[in-house]
């Protein structure tokens, strides 16, 4: 039976988000993912299986932003292999929020139908379709230029409609987060060579840089 005892595979949660829709944003990284795109730069949270928790410690942990967020916005990982989690957690998100939910998954919206007839009313926007790495990316909220945006609701419709457009400067930015081990995560949508050229800048000053899409561009290994 499902509830807020659900269990859930989370990678982290953070606020405010700025890069990955509108305005100030939670961020929910979800953990466990089988779609493992090739040069994902979230390698880190293809493992399944780690970063378990419920339903109830995750809003739990939320309370506090929900009053000043205006979105969430859920990624991953792939939120569509924890599907009824996903739907427990959307569910607790719409009853203590105003604000608009995002999703992005790596799977066609076609694959995933039953799931979203489901949760009708819970997603206000969601990013479909595999990332390409060798795609074009010229769209604005997308990582490659075949990945579409559907809004399915009214809030989604009013929030998300401005992203359907070419990308801009102001898309390039991202978000800084800091792990408790000292980690440095990023968030956002970057171009194609920009950790390339961070790394590069990181390595002429002398610092090693070692990042989770250099991981998935060798593909899985036997820690993931």
């Amino acid at each position: 039976m499902s509830g807020p005892m659900t269990t859930i595979s989370l990678s982290r949660i953070h606020f405010p988000v700025t890069t990955l829709g509108p305005g100030n944003r939670i961020g929910i990284w979800m953990q466990g993912c089988s779609i493992r795109c090739p040069g994902c730069i979230s390698a880190d949270t293809w493992a399944a299986g780690r970063g378990q928790t419920t339903i109830e410690q995750a809003l739990i942990a939320m309370t506090d932003w929900f009053l000043h967020a205006d979105g969430v916005t859920i990624s991953g990982g792939e939120p569509f292999d924890q599907p009824d989690a996903l739907k427990e957690l959307l569910r607790g998100i719409r009853g203590r929020a105003k604000a608009d939910i995002l999703v992005f998954s790596g799977y066609p919206v076609e694959s995933i139908s039953q799931h979203l007839e489901g949760m009708t009313g819970l997603i206000d926007a969601l990013i479909s379709d595999p990332y390409e790495v060798d795609g074009p990316q010229t769209k604005a909220l997308r990582g490659s230029d075949n990945q579409r945006l559907h809004r399915f609701t009214s809030l989604g419709q009013t929030r998300l409609s401005s992203y359907e457009r070419p990308i801009s400067a102001q898309d390039r930015r991202f978000d800084l987060m800091m792990g408790e081990t000292g980690e440095v995560w990023m968030a956002g949508i970057p171009g194609r060579d920009d950790f390339k050229r961070l790394a590069t800048i990181l390595t002429d000053q002398h610092h090693q840089v070692f990042t989770t899409q250099d991981r998935s561009l060798r593909g899985p290994t036997g820690s993931q």
